[in-house]
């Protein structure tokens, strides 16, 4: 390929909004080349490379945007802690099959047993998968569409919490709600229902919802649409963090 041919690629490729295709091109010649590719089978290896590039970059941003706390994976997650928990169904949820029927995933158990941990690794996934997701815990949601609605913003703030395909809200029920703050809530329920998948966290059972919400038909409000169409994780476990605590304690013993 002549020196002009290249330069005449990388500036099409730039205008078309093909960046890596300006700057692998010489790697894409060389292994054509070698493999004595046609003119199709270049093309095609050209065109698979450009998506994968642009996939992982809109994942990368996708992660950047999520405001997760982290990226674990369900590989991270250990399964032989808690034996109770079915690694089936929890595998089954990274389908996301939930995702594209807009239903929910209710993580349920005590503090430690990672609960926090899945609800991450699936919306990971969903963000490979190329949904939009978006991480918060409840406290923060609450205190972000009070200030917002006090300032006259409330419609333009819900809406951040009604864009992503997938929606956390992670740590509902640590601390218990006013009536005026659960009925925020109720309206990020309502208006996500069958538009689109909540992935949540609660240390709290779903017969505990009232008083976490300060208002039994309220809670039964949020539980009615939320339920309707949701997978339940009970995840009744042993601490992991306790875990790693008494680890550190055996190692510090053991060298003491």
């Amino acid at each position: 390929m002549s020196e002009l041919t290249s330069t005449r690629i990388r500036t099409t490729a730039a205008k078309l909004g093909l960046p890596h295709l300006s700057e692998a091109l010489n790697q894409y010649v060389q292994r054509a080349d070698e493999a004595k590719m046609g003119y199709l089978d270049f093309l095609d290896l050209v065109l698979a490379e450009e998506l994968a590039v642009r996939d992982d970059r809109r994942f990368r941003n996708g992660l950047r945007l999520s405001k997760l706390p982290h990226h674990k994976t369900l590989e991270d997650y250990d399964f032989s802690f808690q034996p109770d928990l079915d690694p089936r169904k929890v595998k089954d949820l990274a389908t996301l099959s939930f995702v594209a029927d807009k239903a929910n995933v209710a993580l349920l158990g005590p503090p430690g047993v990672g609960k926090t941990h899945i609800a991450v690794a699936l919306a990971v996934a969903a963000c490979r998968a190329g949904y939009s997701i978006y991480f918060t815990s409840l406290d923060d949601m609450v205190r972000h569409l009070k200030a917002a609605e006090d300032q006259g913003r409330l419609i333009g703030k819900l809406t951040s919490y009604l864009r992503p395909a997938v929606l956390v809200v992670d740590e509902v029920g640590y601390q218990p709600l006013e009536r005026a703050e659960a009925n925020l809530v109720f309206q990020v329920i309502s208006k996500r229902y069958e538009k689109g998948s909540i992935i949540l966290t609660s240390n709290k059972t779903f017969g505990e919802w009232g008083q976490v919400f300060g208002d039994e038909v309220l809670a039964t409000a949020i539980l009615d649409r939320l339920l309707h169409h949701c997978e339940v994780v009970s995840i009744n476990g042993n601490s992991y963090r306790l875990k790693n605590r008494l680890q550190a304690i055996e190692r510090d013993t053991d060298v003491a």
